[in-house]
């Protein structure tokens, strides 16, 4: 199944590509930022898709979306939620945050793995993920669902109340 680029993505993606005139292969980022940002997510076709607009072998554009994990290979809940885990926010109680939010929204986190780090709720509203640093280690635990950033989160059901 190939996929359909909308006209004014298509112009976005080309125009992003121009910023890289010496390898089209330096564009693999921004194009799967713009993908995902317009889709949700980095399917297979948008893997072929930017392979072919790049010049490259799809494995190529594969090893990229499975390194990084800002790069979503299954689909996210109408509200994405991602919770900071490192240092500062575990010890300020993230992984709590993360274990509450799961209950609050019904998320049932036991199918998550490395390659697929998002666990999605039965009904599809909300979508959860651990997440490395969000930059506020002084007001831990933190997350952000999906665009919003919340800090000193210590009630999921008000924080998740927020968004039905």
């Amino acid at each position: 199944m190939a996929l359909e680029i909308p006209k004014a993505l298509e112009k976005e993606i080309d125009e992003r590509i121009t910023h890289y005139p010496v390898s089209k292969r330096s564009a693999v980022l921004p194009v799967l930022h713009a993908l995902q940002h317009h889709f949700g997510l980095i399917s297979e076709e948008a893997v072929v898709w930017t392979a072919a607009k790049l010049e490259l072998e799809p494995i190529k554009v594969l090893e990229v979306v499975t390194f990084y994990p800002g790069f979503r290979q299954s689909a996210p809940g109408k509200y994405h939620i991602r919770v900071c885990r490192t240092l500062a926010c575990a010890m300020a109680g993230g992984h709590e945050l993360m274990e509450s939010l799961c209950a609050a929204g019904k998320i049932d986190r036991s199918g998550v793995t490395h390659h697929h780090p998002i666990a999605v709720g039965a009904d599809g509203k909300f979508s959860i993920e651990f997440a490395e640093c969000l930059a506020s280690c002084g007001t831990g635990p933190v997350c952000m669902v999906n665009d919003d950033f919340h800090e000193n989160v210590t009630d999921a059901s008000a924080l998740l109340a927020r968004y039905k």
